[in-house]
């Protein structure tokens, strides 16, 4: 596994990383919106095998971030969107959760 840069170093090589798209999420157009990204991605994980080259990393928001890792690690992507509670509940008063309250 490769060791990741880390203290001023490591925020020096992600500001460089997420100046390649000016901030913006990489994925995010694919899908006709337009979102800060957040999180430098590994497209092949550190974990399994992937370099730390900047040819390995794409820049992603948050929600692009969370799906493409549950992916990679054979996860459940998070349930998201309205009627979902910050605690990722179900606010309807219909959903299974919710009945008999």
């Amino acid at each position: 596994m490769v060791e990741r840069l880390r203290g001023s170093a490591g925020v020096a090589q992600r500001r460089r990383r997420l100046a390649h798209t000016n901030g913006l999420c990489e994925r995010c157009p694919d899908r006709g919106r337009t979102t800060l990204a957040v999180e430098v991605d590994h497209i092949v994980p550190l974990d399994k095998g992937g370099t730390d080259d900047d040819s390995n990393t794409r820049n992603l928001c948050k929600s692009c971030h969370l799906e493409v890792t549950a992916e990679q690690f054979g996860h459940r992507p998070p349930i998201e969107g309205r009627g979902i509670s910050r605690s990722g509940r179900p606010t309807s008063a219909d959903h299974p959760w919710n009945r008999g309250r």
